[in-house]
């Protein structure tokens, strides 16, 4: 527990002046000229006046005045003192230490007997239920998977326990009916099993099946999807589904030739691992994907051929009047027509000198 008390800490100030007040003596003061020119018309009796002085009276206006240099004083600061004081609480009517301790323990041991008790209380009922149920179940699911030496030394032993649930067993330990119920189970454990075994094999053999015929099929088919798969792979996974199909083919003959109250055969752990064993090695065949087209690289481009151009010498003057070409062709038909033109024109008798005679 902590007290809290305050105490006063007094704080210093370098402002701090000391606190004596000069009080000013009007003997020791010296005289103004001014103040003693003032006289007033009715003078006042310096008998009186005298006396007063020397009996320490001051004047009214004589009183000490305070000088302007004191500073103020500052307040005190509070300062807060902690004392750790020792508490004990006394309770009347309380447990003392050790007393609780055993009180604590005894309430722990009454709350693990009364969990005790509930466990017993649920293998007991757990003994009580099995005895009812198989009982039940053998005369009528479980019929025809027991014999009949079986059937009736089971029900005898139920019986037994019932009798004894009910006289001896009333109040055992949890251990005693756990110990009951392990004795009741082997023998109708396998009983149970045997029944579940023939209820859930036809949907796992028709699961295999079809995993067998969906690889088969797709390893024979023609379709596009799986040209590209190897004939060599494509042969693996027949084979595997053959392989598969004549192992269930002779599983299941034996199982059908044995009687229901036998330990199968063909078990539905064992179909089941031969449909994941066959799918393991069928579907990464199958579904191989196809292989990335090459990228084709265009043809190279060839030009479309073009017209060879006739290459011509340069002409002379009179290649060019003659109209014919370097190899002394005619270089057009309009040269050939003037040329002949003007050969008509000299051969021509020339007419126009006769008129003119």
């Amino acid at each position: 527990m902590m007290l809290e008390e305050d105490v006063a800490v007094p704080v210093s100030s370098a402002n701090e002046a000391p606190k004596d007040t000069t009080k000013m003596d009007t003997d020791d003061a010296p005289s103004d000229p001014v103040s003693g020119t003032d006289v007033n018309v009715h003078e006042p009796d310096t008998t009186e006046a005298a006396p007063a002085a020397e009996n320490g009276t001051q004047n009214p206006e004589e009183k000490s005045v305070p000088m302007e240099t004191d500073a103020k004083v500052e307040p005190s600061k509070r300062k807060v003192k902690r004392t750790s004081v020792p508490v004990h609480a006394l309770v009347y009517g309380a447990l003392a230490a050790a007393d609780l301790q055993k009180a604590v323990e005894k309430e722990y041991e009454m709350a693990l007997q009364d969990r005790v008790m509930e466990e017993t209380k649920e293998k007991k009922n757990a003994v009580e239920a099995y005895v009812y149920d198989m009982r039940n179940k053998l005369y009528d699911r479980y019929n025809d998977f027991v014999t009949p030496e079986e059937k009736e030394g089971l029900i005898g032993k139920l019986q037994e326990v019932e009798d004894w649930l009910y006289e001896d067993g009333e109040d055992e330990t949890k251990g005693v009916y756990i110990s009951k119920l392990e004795d009741l189970k082997k023998i109708g454990d396998p009983i149970e099993a045997r029944y579940k075994e023939s209820t859930e094999r036809g949907s796992s053999v028709d699961q295999l099946v079809y995993c067998i015929n969906s690889f088969r099929e797709a390893a024979l088919s023609s379709d596009q999807k799986f040209g590209h798969i190897d004939i060599s792979e494509k042969q693996k996974v027949i084979n595997e589904c053959s392989e598969v199909e004549n192992w269930l083919r002779e599983r299941k003959q034996q199982q059908d030739a044995l009687p229901k109250h036998t330990d199968p055969v063909l078990l539905v752990s064992d179909l089941k691992k031969k449909a994941e064993a066959l799918d393991r090695f069928c579907k990464p065949i199958m579904t191989k994907p196809k292989p990335a087209p090459k990228p084709q690289t265009p043809p190279p481009h060839t030009p479309p051929p073009q017209p060879e151009a006739q290459a011509s010498d340069p002409q002379t003057p009179e290649q060019q009047q003659s109209g014919t070409g370097a190899a002394g062709e005619p270089g057009s038909e309009g040269g050939v027509q003037q040329a002949s033109g003007e050969q008509m024109d000299m051969d021509r008798p020339d007419d126009s000198a006769d008129v003119a005679a």
